[in-house]
């Protein structure tokens, strides 16, 4: 199941001997497995004391990084015990973590630790990775980390990679420095190309969903501003449609409520031709109705909206969920009241949410009918917002972003629900 390890990646396996050492750069590269053939050695082999082993969540790490191990190694030799915050690996008991919150310093305080491996790294708040080292006083401590690349400005990169001592570099060559200030750090940097046992077909259908900034970052192993159009793969020619097709299942309802701001709802099917539909929406924009609405009358707009909806003859449609922007807690609850089935708070991760729907336009499985006029309007001009990334922070321009962020509540909610129709799983492959 798992090749020998060549190359670059088998480089830095020998050269990780600092006290820091870091795996970083494109998906599928072999970092991972590199990082953890490492982390597998110093667990038999590093000075005795506790050890610790962190994710952004739990279950990412166990995900990610617990079993792959136990696939590596067999289940006697990797006990995850679920629930105890342990793994126990080649008979050593280790803690487990998750650290997607300021409060995850709370986790770690007290520990003395000989050493800890961290899994997507850049996801960490700051203070954690801070307390995280001051743990590390055994003597000998190492720790080991993976991560994908952010923006330069991120506090990973100014503050430990470019001051690493040794740097194992994209084209493949080594720079040590003597510079007296740079931290006992290995810097290992990868692309896709640095995998070569990966099929041709596969790592071109990596290529394909991974555009813009995504590409930069987990293709080319860059760690780039995120600027310039979010939906650069968009193409009106080929992704507008006069005409939606026969339609299998209508999936959801992608909800972003507005008051004073537009209100925008988009209806979202899976055609029997296997891509996406985006076949309506409904927009209620107060600025230009100059008319604000209730709660109760946008629950009247959109059930009017669903119930009218008319396709291939057959008059009104019902979703099979209804997802709605988190924060309007209120909406939600006349929607449920209102006995609306399915209604869900979206899922808000903001860049995870832009990578799926990023990836459907790459892979080129989603289409939207020419009468969302909203949408269609918004994404030429959707945009990162260049302060937030001068400060190491990803984000859109909140600009006319309504209906925009409607798409991206409706398919990234939904994503379990129809990744089976890309080519390759691209939206697990950011380990």
């Amino acid at each position: 199941m798992f090749k020998p390890l060549a190359g670059k990646s088998l480089r830095a396996t020998q050269l990780a001997a600092a006290r820091g050492n870091l795996w970083e750069g494109a998906v599928r590269s072999g970092k991972t497995i590199g990082s953890i053939m490492v982390w597998l050695r110093y667990i038999r082999t590093g000075p005795p004391g506790a050890l610790l082993m962190v994710g952004k969540t739990e279950r990412t790490l166990k995900r990610n990084i617990i079993d792959v191990i136990e696939q590596m190694v067999g289940k006697k030799r990797c006990v995850y015990r679920a629930g105890a915050g342990e793994v126990v690996i080649f008979g050593r008991t280790i803690y487990v973590a998750g650290a997607n919150d300021e409060k995850a310093v709370d986790k770690i305080k007290g520990l003395t630790l000989a050493g800890a491996y961290c899994d997507e790294l850049t996801t960490y708040p700051e203070t954690f990775f801070q307390m995280l080292e001051t743990r590390l006083s055994v003597a000998g401590a190492q720790w080991f980390a993976t991560t994908n690349p952010e923006g330069p400005n991120h506090w990973l990169k100014k503050q430990y990679l470019d001051r690493a001592r040794l740097h194992l570099r994209r084209d493949g060559t080594l720079v040590e420095t003597q510079d007296p200030d740079a931290l006992d750090l290995a810097r290992f940097s990868f692309t896709l190309d640095d995998n070569p046992s990966l099929p041709a077909d596969y790592v071109a259908s990596l290529r394909r969903s991974h555009q813009g900034l995504f590409f930069r970052r987990y293709i080319l192993g860059e760690w780039c501003l995120a600027e310039g159009v979010i939906y650069d793969a968009f193409d009106e020619a080929k992704h507008v449609v006069d005409l939606v097709p026969d339609i299998a299942r209508w999936m959801c309802v992608g909800l972003d409520y507005g008051t004073v701001n537009p209100f925008s709802a988009l209806l979202i099917g899976i055609g029997t031709d296997d891509r996406l539909y985006v076949a309506s929406e409904y927009r209620h924009d107060s600025r230009i109705a100059r008319r604000q609405l209730t709660d109760a009358q946008y629950s009247v707009g959109v059930r009017r909206w669903l119930a009218s909806y008319e396709h291939r003859g057959t008059k009104g449609v019902q979703p099979s969920w209804i997802f709605v922007d988190p924060s309007a807690a209120s909406f939600m609850t006349q929607l449920w009241a209102d006995g609306m089935p399915g209604v869900a708070k979206a899922n808000n991760d903001v860049k995870d949410g832009i990578r799926s729907v990023s990836t459907a336009f790459g892979e080129d499985v989603l289409s939207i009918h020419r009468s969302c006029t909203g949408l269609l309007q918004e994404l030429p001009s959707y945009v990162w917002d260049e302060k937030a990334s001068a400060k190491g922070i990803d984000q859109p321009l909140k600009v006319d972003d309504h209906s925009a962020d409607a798409l991206r509540y409706g398919l990234h909610s939904s994503a379990h629900e129809w990744r089976h129709l890309l080519p390759v799983t691209s939206l697990e492959v950011a380990a």
